[in-house]
């Protein structure tokens, strides 16, 4: 049986729909009113869950201009480390208000912590799993204590190798009984789309036997329907109301209407995957006689021969497979035959095999 985890009332695993968490991040851009409203925003996207990220600019870094503490490149290019997660923070006291309203609009709500305090203020709230970041899946303690809760972990694997990876699964498995899932990510923002490797999805489920996904910063819906094609079973994916409010993640997160374009094409992709078949379906049955069969196509006496010219395969399918079409010619009419007549076994005898 394929792995599966339980988060809230969702099972979540081969062969269930695809489980996906609207990422609302640091597109708050500060405001507790506006990330309030993007609950309900997101709710209305039809996503599975909304992810929030618990930390203090205090609780990740120290306030220093030094070059370590410096960012180069990319979206925050010339930024402190300290000046970007105090803007990007989500306030340790709006957190109630938030898991309230998603409780209000009905939606799951959980969040990414980054230290232990984190982890205890979501514990009062009663989180129903806890996720792990990309830069977070080396810090095994915290690994260990978000484990502890019993909770389901979901963990991004950014930026590590696999020996990484395995330690943190070891981790996760050793301190508590909640399970493990995995979601494959790119750990750059944006992330080109040639950097996504989704073939890494399932090599994940396959060697630490979970559930596994994809964390995504590529442009667009593309790589997360990808990704369910090749049996990613969790999908995360960046919110913004828009991308021209601007804000720490505002340029590579997916505005309402793109979200819930992906929300339905993820679940549609999952319906397309379906498994190996061979059958005939219900839904071509109807079809099955468009297959072309031998016809009398020229009116034939009783003793004639078949020829080429008063027998055709062609459509519909009522008659004998055209894979006899060699055998029956040459073989004479039992008796009169009728243009437009499905041709059987009945209606010849000599040919030369079935």
């Amino acid at each position: 049986m394929s792995p599966k985890i339980r988060i809230g009332d969702r099972l979540v695993g081969k062969g269930e729909t695809p489980f996906v968490i609207c990422e609302l991040s640091a597109n708050h851009n500060g405001d507790l009113g506006r990330a309030l409203k993007m609950i309900e925003m997101a709710a209305e996207t039809g996503a599975d869950a909304i992810k929030i990220q618990t930390y203090t600019a205090d609780t990740l870094t120290i306030d220093s201009d030094r070059p370590d503490f410096l960012i180069q490149g990319g979206l925050w290019d010339g930024r402190t480390l300290y000046d970007l997660y105090q803007e990007a923070q989500t306030p340790f006291e709006w957190h109630k208000a938030l898991f309230d309203k998603a409780k209000e609009v009905g939606v799951m709500l959980f969040s990414t912590p980054f230290d232990e305090t984190a982890v205890d203020l979501l514990e009062e709230l009663d989180a129903p799993c806890y996720k792990i970041a990309s830069f977070e899946v080396i810090d095994l303690p915290l690994i260990a204590r978000a484990a502890r809760t019993g909770k389901p972990l979901i963990i991004s694997t950014g930026l590590a190798g696999l020996g990484e990876i395995e330690e943190a699964v070891a981790t996760a498995r050793a301190n508590g009984n909640g399970g493990v899932a995995l979601l494959h990510c790119t750990s750059a923002y944006p992330a080109p789309m040639e950097d996504a490797n989704l073939q890494t999805i399932p090599h994940l489920s396959q060697t630490f036997q979970v559930p596994s996904g994809l964390s995504d910063h590529t442009p667009g819906s593309t790589a997360p329907i990808a990704a369910i094609a090749l049996g990613a079973s969790i999908i995360e994916k960046h919110f913004t109301p828009a991308r021209s409010d601007g804000g720490p993640d505002a340029a590579f997160s997916l505005e309402p209407d793109e979200f819930r374009h992906l929300v339905e094409s993820c679940r549609a992709a999952a319906k397309a995957v379906g498994e190996v078949e061979y059958k005939l379906l219900d839904s071509e049955r109807a079809n099955f006689k468009f297959r072309r069969s031998i016809y009398v196509v020229k009116d034939v006496a009783e003793g004639e021969k078949l020829t080429k010219d008063n027998i055709r395969s062609i459509r519909p399918g009522f008659g004998l497979p055209p894979k006899y079409f060699d055998s029956v010619i040459g073989a004479t009419a039992t008796r009169k035959l009728s243009r437009g007549e499905a041709l059987d076994w009945s209606m010849v005898k000599g040919q030369t095999r079935r």
